[in-house]
């Protein structure tokens, strides 16, 4: 997965770049020779796109998105499992659905060979950004869930045998002298 990691990084820092140049461009166009460039923001907007699936990809990677774990907290192993299993079924599903719209919308721009207005290039190049942004936020889904559960099974784990160790507990004929 470090080669996906290095994929995304580098995807969101060459679109975040592109952004910025493009805009900042713009703008000192606009303001000095009082001429703008249309097609910057036909290619910020899809670009924008983009970064916005790319990074939701990245947060969900990094446990960044934000989450509501009280039930979770006071769960048991079993419990822990099951919320993980049905948020992910829930997160996978709704990537899975803008995987498939995704390549439904560019399947019919390329076969009607709808350009962009601006610069006249086939859309569906731009249009990309969101199957390939939903592919990414499925794998890393799918592999945080994987992740999660193991996770879940080693805490539960160490606290069953600090559990048992607690309740095994060996004394030394010294009263009130507890080995752990």
């Amino acid at each position: 997965m470090k080669i996906l990691d290095y994929f995304e990084e580098i995807i969101l820092f060459i679109t975040f770049l592109t952004i910025t140049l493009i805009t900042f461009a713009n703008i000192l166009s606009r303001n000095f020779f009082k001429f703008s460039f249309s097609f910057t923001e036909e290619i910020t907007i899809n670009l924008l796109v983009l970064l916005t699936f790319v990074g939701t990809a990245l947060g969900v990677r990094r446990y960044a998105h934000l989450g509501f774990t009280l039930v979770y907290d006071i769960a048991g192993k079993l419990g822990k499992k099951v919320i993980s299993l049905i948020s992910s079924i829930i997160s996978a599903g709704l990537f899975a659905i803008l995987l498939y719209y995704g390549y439904e919308m560019v399947a019919f721009q390329m076969k009607i060979s709808q350009t962009t207005p601006a610069l006249g290039m086939p859309q569906w190049i731009l249009s990309l950004a969101l199957p390939i942004g939903a592919l990414l936020c499925l794998i890393r889904t799918v592999q945080v869930t994987l992740e999660e559960l193991k996770q879940v099974n080693n805490i539960e784990d160490i606290k069953d045998e600090a559990n048992d160790e607690i309740n095994t507990v060996e004394t030394e004929g010294v009263k009130g002298e507890v080995k752990i």
